[in-house]
């Protein structure tokens, strides 16, 4: 299991988390606006299926541009562009083989190591990247993170995505996480972000919708206080 279920408000929390980013990157979601042109290039969905072409095995060229990456960040520690790729890659492998179990939706053990080894190239490409950081693989340390059970750290690459795309669809995943993260006011800034940028005849609904995960949220961090 990719989280430790054993309290019932735990148990609560996770259901929310597991239900709103299933939703929202399913590309269900069309009032959010997402699966209308929004990409979701490199993150896991492309692990899944193994997209990116060329010949050779999935596993084989993963790892091998895992190298090559390693390769150029010893030679160049502050090649910001070559860290967020090697985050990339890493979380694309830990998709692959025994590392993801399909049948289950789930990490192992060594899938989650992989995803582990992502984190580190991804911070310092943000602490190099200052204001700029890559949007695209923010997104699969988005999804990263939450498989790793660290929400707060799910919150800080998901704002690079929403303030990248600026739709209703990234700014609502944004409201959802931090509300898991019990950063209320963010989610709340996030919230109505999301509430601002959707058609006018549709902005009640997301509104109660975020509200109502705000609700869930709050509800399941006092449950698991207790």
């Amino acid at each position: 299991m990719l989280f430790d279920l054993r309290s019932s408000g735990r148990r609560r929390t996770i259901k929310v988390i597991y239900l709103t980013l299933a939703f929202l990157m399913g590309g269900g979601l069309i009032l959010f606006g997402i699966g209308g042109g929004t990409s979701l290039n490199g993150g896991l969905f492309d692990a899944f299926s193994g997209n990116g072409g060329g010949g050779g095995s999935i596993d084989d060229r993963f790892n091998k541009q895992e190298a090559a990456l390693a390769a150029k960040i010893r030679a160049n520690p502050q090649d910001s562009a070559s860290l967020a790729q090697l985050a990339r890659v890493r979380v694309q492998i830990a998709g692959q083989g025994d590392n993801y179990d399909p049948n289950t939706n789930t990490y192992t053990n060594a899938g989650k190591a992989e995803l582990r080894k992502a984190v580190s190239p991804w911070e310092k490409h943000l602490a190099l990247a200052g204001e700029k950081p890559d949007p695209r693989v923010a997104t699969s340390m988005v999804q990263a993170y939450v498989a790793l059970n660290d929400i707060p750290k799910a919150v800080t690459a998901q704002e690079v995505v929403a303030e990248d795309r600026n739709t209703p669809g990234q700014y609502s995943q944004l409201a959802l996480l931090a509300y898991q993260a019990g950063q209320t006011r963010k989610g709340d800034l996030a919230k109505d972000k999301a509430v601002e940028l959707t058609p006018k005849d549709q902005r009640a609904t997301v509104k109660g919708q975020l509200e109502q995960a705000k609700q869930q949220a709050t509800a399941g961090a006092a449950s698991g206080s207790g």
